[in-house]
């Protein structure tokens, strides 16, 4: 009964997405391969650590084993050191983007006449497809990548420095910006320096070049090296905590920062949509549901109470 009822519901649906291991929605009677043949028009996505197939299509796993095996945490870290995961859960949100767009582009196919479709999301595969600079990097030389720490295997100055009173990013690695830079500071000699005469020179040397400059930096404030940098238009940032990065006045003027009601009634705040539409900021206009919230709700478009 409680199939007839998924099945109902799918039924009515442009879209279903699920996250379970291969074969698992099929044993329940609701794979694609029961809703393929008798509704054409349905959106069928599926998102798996390795996809529906193939030797390690049965696996599980979760962002950490897979930013492990698609290689981000061998280039993740200081050189030297353990392997360290990406802060952020880059996986869930590379293979959730990539379901997203895919699936609005099945419906511009379905609302222009054609078929709906099964879609495979390996959460392995979109980690690799967002590697392309290290993988072009494997497939141009034959070796692995190694970790840089904040540092960028091809530009250089690109990566964080330590100033006297603590840290900020640098990117500076064209040849415009990299003048600009010795210019601002007393490293103008380096400009004469060969090992630095090319961005590929500055990459290849750049534990030598991140030593000579923090040899000015570590002398000023954080600050000082903002205000010398920013207003020359050399992209430069402060290394900033989320309590820094939400309080930012960039931040408060894209209103990313909206009030959230909990199922619990709790006030809480919460990041909103960060893209705007024809100019206007998408408000937060609903909250999590509570446990069985909608349950009557849903029941009731099938005829069920």
């Amino acid at each position: 009964a409680q199939r007839d009822l998924a099945r109902a519901l799918v039924q009515q649906a442009d879209v279903l997405v699920e996250n379970n291991r291969p074969g698992a929605m099929s044993r329940l009677g609701l794979g694609w391969d029961w809703f393929g043949p008798r509704q054409p028009g349905l959106i069928y996505c599926s998102i798996s650590a390795y996809g529906q197939d193939g030797p390690r299509g049965g696996e599980g796993g979760f962002d950490l084993t897979i930013q492990a095996s698609a290689g981000v945490m061998s280039i993740t870290g200081e050189p030297g050191g353990a392997p360290v995961k990406a802060g952020v859960p880059v996986v869930d949100f590379a293979a959730g983007l990539y379901a997203a767009f895919s699936i609005a582009a099945l419906l511009a196919r379905v609302r222009s006449g054609g078929p709906g479709g099964q879609l495979d999301i390996p959460m392995f595969a979109t980690t690799l497809a967002i590697s392309a600079l290290q993988t072009s990097e494997y497939f141009g030389t034959g070796k692995n990548p190694q970790p840089l720490g904040s540092a960028h295997p091809r530009n250089a100055p690109y990566q964080a420095y330590q100033a006297a009173d603590g840290w900020f990013a640098l990117a500076a690695g064209n040849n415009k910006l990299w003048q600009q830079v010795c210019a601002l500071t007393p490293a103008t000699a380096l400009l004469a320096d060969p090992r630095f005469a090319s961005p590929a020179l500055r990459a290849a040397n750049q534990a030598a070049l991140k030593q000579l400059l923090e040899q000015q930096f570590v002398r000023q404030s954080v600050a000082h090296w903002l205000g010398c940098f920013g207003p020359a238009g050399i992209p430069c940032a402060p290394i900033n905590g989320y309590a820094e990065a939400l309080q930012d006045p960039q931040a408060q003027h894209l209103q990313l920062v909206q009030p959230m009601t909990l199922p619990n009634g709790v006030q809480t705040r919460t990041v909103g949509c960060p893209v705007k539409l024809d100019g206007a900021v998408v408000a937060v206009e609903t909250r999590p549901p509570g446990l069985g919230e909608h349950t009557e709700s849903v029941l009731a478009r099938v005829g069920q109470t």
